[in-house]
């Protein structure tokens, strides 16, 4: 019996077929896993009154508070230049219990200053999982990405669904200084995540990930158009998702219960729409959908601002639906355009969008104090219609988009 031969060190490597197989169980598991981190997440906005009469803060101030949580999204092109290179899977798997602790603690800080500090640490463990989990969610979800990001996106947005209520009732069981009791579900989750991902990879199957030098000619053209879009919907994403509460609370005159009752209808509505949008994009192309979502979202904000109490509900549902929902195919944009650097292609995303967000809390708070909260919202509906021209030239440079 003869040994077998050698192989030729000339013979060229066969390369590995990218897995185009949509993992149903793995894309379930991370998305579990953005619920609950978003959960935790979305307790910030629905206590904004309560730590406005606290603190004694302006609505400058009082919104200003969610900048903090964005500020270091300013380092998610470095997460993401790792993640494209090495596997970061323990970023996504200990963050909902990271973020749940420190988000549970908030009402044990006793000063602005001290909040502030607790909230940048908050920021530092939302990047650390909103850059890598998308490439991990694109990665498994083989060549249905944008039903993949959908899913994805769905369940952050059933998070910031049952955020609102979650912290409302924690309050009213615990106090507002007994909320770290709610912690323990986020260790739960992130042990969960352990057992299920702890082998699954979180960087891209291309092996020219490693060079980011077929990232920059491409972000210089798409980059500045994702940053227009960006800027024109920001001015309403941050009144709906940061100061809807004081809206409620100052202009409609509501309570606490009744400001997470309007965000968890919003974010509830906005779990259907990210569910479908990316899906549907997938069949009708991106930015027709991006179009109609647009414009729809600009008209039903006019119409909320304007309407009777009675009309406020259906018309948050339409907000969700219409508002929320386009982030999931602006991702799916974003994974296709960048499939060799999807990790880096997605941290710099995020971090000019959390950028640009920060910059539209600062400026709605700013309009609040100075023209009330009514006129600020306004002008975000009216500036969302700026975003239309952006879309058609997205149509134009992006291969992925139809």
């Amino acid at each position: 019996m003869q040994p077998p031969p050698f192989p030729n060190p000339r013979s060229p490597i066969p390369m590995k077929k990218p897995d185009n197989t949509f993992h149903t169980d793995q894309v379930a598991t991370i998305a579990g896993g953005h619920f609950t981190h978003d959960t935790y997440s979305a307790f910030l906005a629905p206590l904004l009154p309560l730590l406005q009469d606290r603190l004694a803060t302006n609505y400058a101030f009082t919104g200003g508070l969610a900048i903090f949580t964005q500020l270091p999204s300013l380092m998610n092109p470095f997460i993401g230049y790792l993640a494209d290179r090495i596997s970061l899977r323990y970023f996504i798997i200990l963050a909902p219990a990271i973020t749940g602790t420190l988000m549970s603690c908030i009402g044990l800080t006793s000063n602005y200053v001290m909040l502030a500090m607790l909230l940048t640490a908050v920021g530092f463990s939302i990047s650390a999982f909103h850059a890598p989990a998308p490439a991990m969610i694109a990665r498994v979800s083989g060549d249905r990405v944008g039903k993949g990001m959908s899913m994805f996106m769905a369940a952050g947005e059933m998070g910031r669904t049952l955020g609102p209520i979650a912290v409302a009732a924690g309050v009213s069981w615990f106090g507002l200084e007994g909320l770290w009791r709610m912690a323990f579900v986020g260790w739960a989750v992130s042990g969960i995540l352990y057992l299920r991902l702890r082998n699954v990879a979180a960087r891209p199957q291309s092996k020219t990930a490693v060079s980011a030098a077929t990232f920059w000619p491409k972000a210089r053209r798409l980059f500045p158009i994702f940053t227009w879009l960006m800027v024109t919907r920001i001015l309403m994403l941050a009144s709906l998702t940061t100061f809807l509460t004081l809206y409620i609370n100052d202009v409609r005159e509501g309570n606490l219960w009744l400001g997470a009752a309007a965000l968890t209808i919003l974010e509830g509505a906005g779990v259907v729409g990210a569910l479908f949008a990316g899906t549907l994009s997938d069949k009708l192309g991106r930015v027709k959908v991006l179009l109609v979502l647009t414009a729809l979202s600009a008209i039903i904000m006019l119409a909320f601002l304007y309407a009777p109490n009675w009309a406020i509900v259906p018309l948050l549902i339409g907000l969700g639906l219409t508002a929320i929902s386009p982030q999931p195919v602006l991702l799916a944009v974003v994974q296709d355009e960048f499939a060799e650097n999807r990790a880096l292609a997605n941290g710099s995303y995020l971090a000019v969008n959390f950028a640009v967000r920060a910059m539209g809390i600062a400026i709605v708070g700013v309009l609040a104090d100075k023209i009330g909260l009514q006129s600020s919202f306004i002008i975000g509906g009216v500036v969302m219609f700026t975003g239309i021209p952006a879309i058609v030239m997205l149509g134009k440079e992006a291969k992925s988009v139809y």
